[in-house]
Order: C-alpha cells, then sequence, then structure tokens
C-alpha cells in the first residue's frame, strides 16, 4: 500500500485538505444530481396519484353513488 497509516493517507504530505476537498466537491454535486430527480419523480408520481383519486371521487358524484 502506498501510505503507511490511514492517518497518512487523510494527510497525503500536506495536500490532503486538498485532495479531500476536490473529492467532497465533486461527490456532493453528483448526489445531488442523482437525488433531485429522483424526488421529483416520487412527488410526480404522487401528483398524478392524487389526480386520479380526485377524478374517481368526481366522476363517483356525478354517477350518484
Amino acid at each position: 500500500m502506498y501510505f503507511e497509516s490511514l492517518a497518512a493517507a487523510w494527510y497525503m504530505d500536506g495536500h490532503g485538505f486538498y485532495v479531500w476537498l476536490a473529492y467532497a466537491l465533486t461527490a456532493i454535486p453528483l448526489c445531488f444530481m442523482v437525488w433531485l430527480p429522483l424526488k421529483r419523480m416520487r412527488q410526480h408520481w404522487r401528483w398524478i396519484q392524487a389526480e386520479q383519486r380526485r377524478q374517481a371521487a368526481a366522476t363517483a358524484t356525478e354517477a350518484g353513488i
């Protein structure tokens, strides 16, 4: 292994802060790029289900049920 310990990997001869910051600044937007569309899709599906329930209720009241 290149580093002697986990602390040495974290420190990276003084460059660790910049390396890990670069990883974080890359990973965070990638996570948002996956999470936000999934969240919006779930919200859209809930809206569609609610709309279908509203239409079914309106149809039932028009039919006199």
